[in-house]
């Protein structure tokens, strides 16, 4: 068990195999459905849609909850650390989970048929649904997130990071535009996750 929790890989590893156990089991039901079934797409994609949302605003609330507020109680010797270190390695999982979680969310949509009906918060159908404006709602405010983290947060954070050249001056403006994006993203993360949940369980 050691050699398994010792090792990210062999625990992401071990992770993926006893999903695929469950998965196994779950096909040894007769009133499963099978691999042509359209359910098992839309039931694969919302699973990574779910995984990748995971990875993604898990590293945003730690920002915004752990490392940012902290930041003025490390010592300066060791600040290079986080911004050398953890920051990066970070920022990697963050950009890149919430990559994962609009492509996904978008085939999810997609495959549940209701990608247009959302994204125009139900106008094709006159409002009627109002599952529809729920999610769509959900789904605006998450590519508004996205959008913050590709095209604001990143090319700032490596601006702030040293990531890239720029003038020294140059970083603290960029470190504060990022990080109220990041807060900004924080705040649209409570009211988007409430719309998804909603328009699955309430609506």
């Amino acid at each position: 068990m050691a050699a398994i929790l010792t090792s990210l890989r062999n625990t992401v590893i071990a992770g993926f195999v006893l999903a695929l156990v469950l998965f196994l089991l779950y096909l040894a039901n007769p009133d499963a459905f099978g691999f042509t079934d359209i359910r098992l797409s839309q039931f694969f994609f919302r699973w990574l849609h779910v995984a990748s949302g995971v990875m993604w605003i898990g590293h945003l609330w730690y920002f915004n909850f752990t490392q940012i507020p902290n930041m003025a109680k490390i010592p300066d010797e060791q600040k290079p650390a986080i911004s050398k270190v953890i920051a990066p390695a970070a920022l990697y999982w963050f950009r890149h989970g919430a990559m994962a979680t609009i492509v996904t969310g978008i085939i999810l949509a997609y495959l549940n048929g209701y990608l247009l009906d959302a994204y125009t918060l139900g106008a094709l159908n006159g409002f009627a649904v109002p599952k529809d404006i729920a999610i769509g709602i959900g789904m605006w405010l998450g590519t508004i997130m996205w959008f913050n983290v590709w095209f604001i947060i990143w090319p700032n954070q490596k601006i702030a990071l040293g990531i890239v050249d720029a003038p020294a001056d140059a970083k603290p403006k960029a470190a504060r535009t990022a990080m109220l994006f990041s807060r900004t993203n924080t705040l649209l993360s409570i009211p988007m996750l409430f719309a998804m949940v909603s328009a699955q369980n309430i609506y």
